[in-house]
């Protein structure tokens, strides 16, 4: 018996840690079945180098938000996240994914 994959869609977020709670609201409003919390991530981008380090509070650092979601669920969280994207600084990826339980994305099989 081989698995059968099916098509989905990942979104990455990568913002100050003080954000986490905003992005997280919103993917529990549009029923996200779940995400991963990547805490103090470190990357270089237009902004020059951003250095993961301990501090004394997780909102003063990166942290990387993924969750696999239906297509349909893209949009919606797209919009919700402008709002902060247009204040804050910050990088968001949508990537094609395949998942063999597509029943664990809130998605029911077909």
């Amino acid at each position: 018996m081989s698995l059968t994959l099916h098509p989905m869609k990942e979104i990455r977020v990568i913002i100050a840690g003080e954000h986490r709670a905003f992005v997280t609201d919103l993917l529990d409003r549009v029923k996200a079945t779940g995400y991963t919390i990547i805490g103090n991530v470190s990357g270089k981008g237009h902004h020059s180098m951003r250095e993961a380090h301990f501090m004394f509070s997780e909102q003063e650092s990166l942290e990387m938000i993924m969750t696999v979601v239906p297509e349909e669920k893209v949009e919606p969280i797209l919009a919700g996240l402008k709002p902060i994207f247009d204040r804050y600084s910050g990088v968001m990826f949508v990537s094609d994914v395949a998942v063999s339980r597509q029943e664990y994305f809130g998605k029911s099989r077909t």
